[in-house]
């Protein structure tokens, strides 16, 4: 995929008319990243946003000797926006969970392309309103689910986000590693295990490999009522 077409695939570019895609793309330089190189580290001044070419980054932070993953991007997301528009320091790290390609705005490109182009700025803020929304379900699931039903909504979001309707269920094909996932919920790689295993058992979900599927009834449980046996 060349950077235009790319840019195509941006939701916060959409409103740009072929000839501004290509002068914005003219503004980007590309990295190719191994996997598990930092982009940033949380503190570091912001300098520049991000768009994903290929691979996949995670944005993690750093709790009592242990990383939580807020955020996955992948192929036309874009991440690193937040210090340049308040000016702050990062407010997470990003690295490379596999390796990938990423294309860099530098800061002063991109506050020129906003000034030139406000709608990209309304187009950012509606979609740091979704990250918001998405950041306050995840602390609400950390203060009201167990480790069972944390688990369980995660899988039932990438259902949503990722999943492909089949006649066994809904069919993700790459589920997150159980480390990941562990991660994603502030629980251990073993408990993720087990939850899983505990799901499979009442059917819930099969398993094969990194794939998943999660019956259709399972979509629509009410997450307070799932408890480990």
């Amino acid at each position: 995929m060349s950077d235009f077409e790319l840019l195509r695939k941006v939701q916060i570019f959409e409103e740009l008319d072929d000839n501004r895609l290509r002068l914005l793309g003219h503004l980007l330089n590309s990295m190719h990243v191994p996997r598990g190189e930092r982009i940033f580290e949380k503190g570091d001044a912001g300098n520049a946003m991000f768009i994903v070419k290929s691979g996949e980054f995670h944005a993690t932070i750093h709790e009592d000797g242990r990383e939580a993953i807020l955020a996955t991007f992948k192929t036309g997301d874009f991440f690193g926006e937040m210090s340049l528009l308040d000016g702050q320091s990062r407010s997470a790290s990003v690295h490379a969970a596999k390796r990938g390609c990423l294309l860099r705005l530098a800061r002063e490109d991109f506050l020129a392309h906003l000034e030139a182009h406000p709608a990209t700025a309304l187009r950012i803020l509606a979609e740091m309103s979704l990250r918001l929304r998405k950041a306050s379900s995840i602390i609400g699931n950390l203060s009201l689910l167990d480790v069972f039903g944390r688990v369980a909504r995660t899988i039932i979001d990438l259902a949503e986000q990722e999943g492909v309707s089949t006649d066994e269920g809904i069919l993700v094909a790459k589920r997150p590693t159980q480390q990941e996932l562990a991660s994603m919920v502030g629980t251990t790689r073993e408990t993720v295990s087990r939850v899983l295993s505990e799901l499979n058992r009442r059917g819930l979900v099969t398993m094969s490999g990194r794939s998943i599927t999660l019956s259709y009834g399972f979509t629509q449980s009410d997450l307070s009522d799932l408890r480990a046996k």
